[in-house]
C-alpha cells in the first residue's frame, strides 16, 4: 500500500475539485490562530460525527495475497500473470478466522472502530458480490467475510468502515496501462472506463445496502484521477453516518497521511480539515508478510501522539495470515500500545489540541477546562521542559504513565534573561527512563488554559520549586 506517487496525483486533483481546505499548516500560521475560541472542533453536524469521539481505529489488509505472505500488492511487484496469481483463490480457505479474536485485540490496543478492505487492487472480493466471481464465495471458505465481520461490529458497537480500491488487476474492463499500481496490459483485457464504473458502483451498492449501518468508506488508488461526485453522493444517500476520505472521485470528508511520506502534516502544528493518518505495524507491507520487520513502540507511539495530540484520528494497521489471525508479533505490538494508551487515553480523548499556548516545539499540549498535557512525542534534549510563555503555576503535576508527581519552577532560568522573568518549567523528568514511551504530563490549572500566558496581579513571576 506505498503511495507516495498516488497521494501526489490524488493531492493535485483534490486541489481542482473544489478546493478543501489544505491538509495542515504551518507552525506559525497554527500560532497566528492562537486567538480562536477555545473548544473549536471539526463537525459535520449528522451522523459522521462519531469520526472526532473515536479517533484511534484498526485497519485490516486481508485477502489472498495473505497465501504468499509477501506483500498485499504481490501480483504487481512480483510481475505475477494474472492467470497465474487467480489460481490463489483456490487455496483460499481462512478456517481460523474469528472476527471476535480481532474485536478483542481492537480493545486491548484502546481502538475504537474498525476498517476492513473488502477489495484490495488484486480486485479479489471478501463478500457475497455478484458482480464477478473473483470472490470468497468461490473458493473452499465459502463464506461471506464482510458479513461476519460486520455482524461481529455490530453486536459489539464498534463501527465499521469497509475500504475498496478502484484499480482492479482482475477486471477486464478496468483500463490497466502499466500505470503506477497497475498491471501491464493483460490476455482477454476489454478496457472500457464506463462499464468498469457501471461495476464498481454496483459493488458500492451492494456494500452500501447488504450489510447494515456502515460508517465509512476509505477509497484507495484512483489512478485515472476521475472526478465523480455522484458516487460519493449515493454512499451518503444510503449510508448517512459513513465518513469518506479523500482518494476517491472527489476530496472526501478527511485526509488520510500515509506513514511518514507526508512530512507537512508529520510535523504541521495543526490540521485545517478533519484528518486520519494511517500506519502499519509492518515496516514492509500492509498485508500479512511471513517475515516482516515491525517498527519499534516508540516509533509507532510517538507516530500516534502525534497526530492524535493535534485533533487527528489514527489507523493503525494489520495484516492476518491466511487463516485469519492476526499475527502473535503484531498481535503484542498492540496489547503494548494499548497499556500506554489506557495509561494516558485522558490526554486524547474529548480534549482539544492546546499547542498554540506554547513556542516550545518539542511537545504538543492538549487540553480540557482547567488541565493541560504536554505530550513528549520527541526526545526532550534534557530531562526539563520549558512551556514558554506559560507562567503560571498549577495546582498539581502528575506523570500520566505512572501517577508519580511531577516538580516544576516558575523561577527565571539564565536563558530567560533577555525577558527578565520566569516561565513555567517541568523539572527532573524521568526522559531516560522512559525513553522507549510517550511520557504525558498532567498539569490542573486554577484559571482557563487560555489564560495561562498571563498570570494574575496577586501572583509573583517567580515561584519556587514544588514537589
Amino acid at each position: 500500500m506505498q503511495r507516495r506517487q498516488f497521494l501526489r496525483n490524488v493531492g493535485a486533483v483534490a486541489l481542482t475539485v473544489s478546493a478543501p481546505w489544505p491538509a495542515a499548516v504551518s507552525a506559525a500560521e497554527a500560532d497566528n490562530r492562537a486567538a480562536l475560541p477555545a473548544g473549536r472542533r471539526f463537525r459535520f453536524g449528522d451522523g459522521r460525527d462519531w469520526f472526532f469521539e473515536k479517533r484511534f481505529g484498526m485497519f485490516v489488509h486481508w485477502g489472498i495475497y495473505a497465501i504468499p505472505a509477501w506483500h498485499e500488492q504481490h501480483q504487481w511487484r512480483a510481475r505475477v500473470p494474472r492467470a497465474e496469481y487467480v489460481k490463489l483463490a483456490e487455496q483460499w480457505n481462512p478456517v481460523k478466522f474469528d472476527p471476535n479474536a480481532w474485536l478483542d485485540l481492537l480493545e486491548q490496543a484502546g481502538m475504537k472502530y474498525l476498517c476492513l478492505t473488502t477489495k484490495h487492487h488484486d480486485g479479489f472480493c471478501l463478500w457475497d458480490t455478484r458482480e464477478t466471481t473473483f470472490n470468497t464465495m468461490h473458493t473452499p471458505y465459502r463464506r461471506d467475510i464482510v458479513r461476519m465481520v460486520a455482524d461481529a461490529c455490530r453486536r459489539r458497537g464498534v463501527p465499521l468502515c469497509l475500504y475498496y480500491s478502484i484499480a482492479d488487476w482482475n477486471h477486464p474492463h478496468y483500463p490497466n496501462q502499466g500505470r503506477h499500481h497497475e498491471l501491464p496490459p493483460q490476455p482477454g483485457d476489454q478496457p472500457d472506463w464506463d462499464k468498469y464504473l457501471e461495476f464498481l458502483k454496483a459493488q458500492v451498492r451492494e456494500l452500501c445496502t447488504n450489510y447494515g449501518e456502515i460508517h465509512g468508506f476509505w477509497w484507495d488508488m484512483n489512478v485515472p484521477k476521475h472526478v465523480d461526485r455522484s458516487i460519493n453522493a449515493m454512499i451518503r444517500q444510503l449510508q448517512p453516518k459513513a465518513v469518506i476520505n479523500n482518494r476517491g472521485f472527489d476530496d472526501g470528508d478527511f485526509g488520510t497521511p500515509e506513514r511518514d511520506y507526508d512530512t507537512a502534516a508529520a510535523e504541521a502544528a495543526a490540521f485545517d480539515r478533519p484528518t486520519e493518518a494511517c500506519q502499519s505495524v509492518g515496516m514492509e507491507s500492509w498485508g500479512y508478510r511471513k517475515d516482516e520487520d515491525y517498527y519499534t513502540d516508540r516509533h509507532l507511539l510517538r507516530s500516534i501522539d502525534r497526530y492524535l495530540a493535534r485533533g487527528a484520528n489514527y489507523l493503525l494497521n494489520v495484516g492476518p495470515t491466511a487463516e485469519g489471525v492476526i499475527p502473535e508479533p503484531a498481535a503484542d505490538i498492540l496489547r503494548r500500545i494499548g497499556k500506554w494508551y489506557a495509561a494516558v487515553k485522558e490526554s486524547l480523548e474529548g480534549v482539544e489540541p492546546c499547542s498554540h499556548l506554547t513556542a516550545n516545539r518539542n511537545v504538543l499540549l492538549t487540553g480540557r477546562g482547567r488541565t493541560l498535557y504536554v505530550h513528549l512525542h520527541k526526545d526532550p534534549p534534557g530531562d526539563a521542559v520549558k512551556l514558554r510563555p506559560i507562567a503560571a503555576a498549577p495546582a498539581r503535576a502528575v506523570l500520566l504513565n505512572d501517577g508519580r508527581p511531577v516538580e516544576w519552577s516558575i523561577e527565571m532560568a539564565p536563558s530567560d534573561h533577555s525577558e527578565q522573568r520566569g516561565y513555567l518549567r517541568l523539572r527532573r523528568l524521568p526522559v531516560n527512563e522512559m525513553s522507549n514511551t510517550v511520557p504525558v504530563v498532567r498539569l490542573d490549572f486554577d484559571r482557563p488554559l487560555e489564560e495561562l500566558a498571563a498570570p494574575k496581579p496577586d501572583r509573583p513571576t517567580s515561584v519556587e520549586a514544588q514537589k
